[in-house]
């Protein structure tokens, strides 16, 4: 066997360096742009065993070390009897990483599989389930935060499910308050890419645990829309990008919600508050229309779409 290229090695190094940083930066950026975490907070990092809560664990504990406020961390895995669910991976793992954790045995594979008819959805009655387990055991450990591993390719693919399925621009937000007031929801990898996270998994050789409930299911609507997405950047690279930059850029006076927006209000006379909400609104930005032109994605402005000419 030939031994391995010190060139390649040193190269391979680098890039894992580099990735490191680059999510924790943007883990970094998300927790101060929405605020997420506190000087004290107890945060309860929910572990599945899958690459994206490994990875927030793992990132949320090295930023700990750098930040300049106290905050503790404890992982918490809820067991739901999974048929085959190797029950000693997550334990060991984190006895050995050092970190306080809690496994939850919670029987709720049981109950979606008798409830839910075979072939249909298991997904939101699985979540609800979940979710009320996890609420509880965030009241019983004393966590101030609850921190969830979804990242920016989850909150655009809630968003194309809300927009074509629901009738609604909804998404996942960064942070939220829980129905009965009590928990504060986060999401720190609000701004990390599902590519970045799953590279970080295969650097750090998570032990990784295969969901065989929902994860499954190959007609899921998600998984459309995640493959829909995929061939869009692929097609055009970085109009993923633009479309997640998007939701940050948020025109309500240009949109028909009479709720966010006073139409009903809107006279000759007055000069609008928010430029945006002008007669810009007939006009193009020049420097989008020669991108359009030009067939080149728009990520790197504020708002803007990618549009590919016409062949």
């Amino acid at each position: 066997m030939n031994a391995p290229d010190p060139k390649l090695l040193e190269r391979q190094r680098r890039e894992s360096i580099k990735l490191e940083k680059r999510l924790c930066r943007l883990t970094g950026q998300a927790i101060g742009d929405f605020g997420m975490i506190e000087a004290g907070d107890r945060v309860m990092v929910c572990l599945s065993g899958g690459k994206d809560s490994y990875g927030l664990l793992d990132i949320l504990m090295k930023l700990r070390e750098r930040a300049p406020i106290d905050f503790e961390i404890v992982a918490v895995n809820l067991d739901q009897r999974h048929p085959g669910f190797p029950e000693h991976v997550l334990p060991d793992y984190l006895t050995a990483l050092g970190v306080p954790f809690r496994i939850e045995v919670q029987d709720t594979y049981s109950i979606v599989k008798r409830v839910i008819p075979e072939g249909k959805t298991m997904c939101s009655l699985c979540s609800r389930l979940r979710r009320g387990v996890l609420y509880r055991v965030a009241s019983e450990l004393g966590a101030t935060k609850i921190a969830l591993g979804h990242h920016r390719d989850d909150i655009l693919e809630t968003f194309f499910l809300n927009l074509f399925f629901g009738g609604k621009l909804k998404s996942m937000p960064p942070k939220l308050v829980s129905d009965d007031g009590r928990h504060v929801v986060i999401r720190p990898l609000a701004y990390a890419c599902e590519d970045d996270l799953e590279a970080y998994a295969r650097v750090r050789e998570f032990p990784i645990i295969p969901c065989d409930l929902c994860g499954s299911q190959e007609t899921l609507q998600r998984k459309q829309v995640k493959a829909m997405l995929r061939e869009w950047d692929r097609r055009n690279p970085g109009r993923v990008e633009t479309i997640f930059r998007s939701l940050m850029n948020v025109v309500p006076s240009h949109l028909l919600d009479r709720g966010l927006f006073d139409f009903a209000g809107v006279a000759a006379g007055a000069i609008p508050a928010d430029p945006a909400a002008a007669d810009i609104g007939f006009d193009v930005d020049p420097g989008l229309e020669q991108a359009i032109e030009a067939g080149l994605s728009t990520a790197a402005r504020p708002i803007g779409i990618a549009i590919k000419p016409a062949e």
